[in-house]
């Protein structure tokens, strides 16, 4: 059985992480063995769990305990603590409203390194300094949808374990493998020498189109995404081996990263078949 602990002094220290650490905190750069981030949902803890994610404590509603929570719950060791009230009160408590009702704190596990992520990858999608947590985890929720093998990160965007990357992803973020990329470095340069070409998606005069042959052709293609708003940096684009569009009618000038995302790794990976 878990052990349950009713929630009564909402100043206890045990739920700073639900209630007043912020996401930043919680990701502890300055000692990255403490280094947390929190699941949401029965399903994005479980697929957590899958992975490999060690729990250190639960937050959820009475009522899930037994129910919707119990088969979670029963996959954890028996001394993890549940804290545990009614909605209103966790409401009250953590100021948003709990998704399925249960948030689970977790040790943020090891990434691999580039080197380990290409090896095992024929397709890759590379964010540069996406920013938006919903749109992060939009993107993983295509990637495992669409063929990308693993996801690359510039590490000036937002964190995929972030609460809201990992939920609007369905947990996906669990599923496909990713890592950041090396900071200070021309990383185009870094995915060339593992044997990827670099496809830059940017609606430019010189772009070639999304179902282009010579893409579904490449062996190891890595599609490049940017920032919201701005795109890929000019030097990005400049060091990619190609430049891609997705062609725009009725005067609309580009899509969301997350919607441009979706529809270049259905092109470039399920639809891909290098010779």
């Amino acid at each position: 059985m878990p052990t349950i602990i009713p929630i009564t002094d909402f100043a206890a220290p045990e739920l700073d992480i639900y209630a007043r650490l912020t996401e930043n905190q919680l990701l502890n750069r300055a000692n990255p063995a403490n280094a947390l981030f929190v699941a949401e949902s029965p399903l994005v803890i479980g697929r957590a769990l899958d992975a490999g994610c060690t729990p250190v404590s639960f937050l959820m509603e009475t009522k899930h305990v037994n129910g919707k929570g119990a088969e979670i719950l029963a996959r954890c060791p028996a001394d993890i603590p549940v804290y545990a009230a009614e909605l209103e009160v966790l409401t009250q408590l953590t100021g948003f409203h709990l998704t399925r009702g249960m948030l689970c704190a977790m040790r943020r596990p090891p990434l691999p390194t580039v080197e380990e992520i290409c090896a095992m990858s024929r397709r890759i999608a590379v964010l540069e300094n996406v920013m938006n947590p919903t749109n992060i985890g939009a993107i993983f929720r295509s990637a495992a949808a669409l063929g990308m093998d693993a996801v690359l990160l510039t590490a000036a965007g937002s964190d995929p374990l972030y609460r809201r990357a990992s939920r609007v992803s369905m947990g996906n973020v669990f599923l496909v493998p990713w890592t950041y990329l090396p900071e200070g470095v021309d990383w185009t340069e870094t995915l060339r020498q593992y044997g990827f070409k670099t496809a830059a998606m940017a609606l430019r005069e010189d772009s070639i189109r999304l179902n282009d042959p010579q893409l579904a052709r490449e062996p190891k293609l890595a599609v490049v995404m940017g920032t919201e708003g701005d795109g890929l940096a000019s030097n990005t684009i400049a060091h990619c081996d190609y430049t891609v569009m997705i062609p725009m009618t009725h005067g609309v000038d580009s899509l969301n990263v997350a919607a441009a995302s979706a529809v270049a790794f259905y092109q470039l990976g399920l639809m891909s078949c290098p010779e």
